[in-house]
């Protein structure tokens, strides 16, 4: 669709094929004329593609902001919200949803939010390979796919292996914030992250947290509040 350079490549870690079950699936739906527009114009500044031949730089990246790392961010409404509301912060933006990307890059260009950047590809290897330690300021998971099915839930990201590798770019009192409507997940979200030795709640009862105001109602939140589920956050601290 893009010219090399212009546009997030179909499988940037090509070179990297691993017999390991992810836990997304890679849509490249139709993009709009406005989505396309924004990439050809912003892609090359403020798009990376996760391709695991390079550590990156985030103090020259983002000019020295802290940086949090958002992984799965849909049309990116919500990110946009929050790097207006924050320009102190960087955010690096991880999804493989084409329209998504292209809508988010267009945010970013009309409102002047140069603390955007937006990556393409498997959180997973930009964790393990283009990320050195101590290098994020936090995490952010909102709303990930919560693979219903019992003989899908190995695929759901938040598991003690994926902790595990995001533990050591996160600097210590870094929060992990993860958001889900799915109680069984939260469930799950809740008890894996209370048996990680890396990790501590924040919350005192040792419990869910209440919805803090920086993170704005997503278009899923606001789908699953309309069929009637709960949402419920997590924030857990880097010990």
């Amino acid at each position: 669709m893009f010219a090399p350079g212009e546009g997030p490549m179909p499988d940037p870690a090509g070179a990297h094929h691993e017999r390991r079950i992810r836990s997304f699936q890679p849509r490249r739906s139709r993009v709009t004329y406005g989505q396309a527009e924004a990439m050809l114009k912003r892609w090359p500044d403020w798009g990376l593609d996760i391709d695991g031949k390079r550590v990156l730089d985030l103090g020259e990246m983002f000019d020295g902001l802290p940086v949090v790392l958002e992984i799965g961010f849909g049309m990116g409404e919500a990110t946009a919200q929050m790097a207006a509301a924050d320009p102190g912060t960087g955010i690096l933006a991880v999804d493989v949803h084409t329209p998504g990307q292209g809508n988010l890059l267009g945010l970013a260009d009309r409102n002047g939010l140069t603390n955007v950047r937006v990556a393409n590809g498997d959180a997973i290897i930009l964790l393990r390979e283009m990320l050195g330690d101590a290098t994020l300021d936090g995490c952010r998971v909102y709303f990930p796919d919560p693979w219903p099915k019992a003989r899908h839930h190995k695929r759901r990201l938040i598991q003690p292996e994926f902790l595990s590798l995001l533990a050591p770019r996160l600097k210590p009192g870094a929060v992990l914030h993860c958001a889900t409507d799915w109680e069984e997940y939260a469930e799950q979200m809740l008890e894996v992250l209370s048996a990680h030795p890396d990790y501590e709640n924040t919350q005192a009862d040792g419990g869910y947290a209440p919805r803090p105001d920086f993170r704005p109602l997503t278009r899923f939140e606001g789908q699953g509040l309309d069929k009637g589920h709960v949402v419920h956050d997590l924030l857990f601290r880097r010990k």
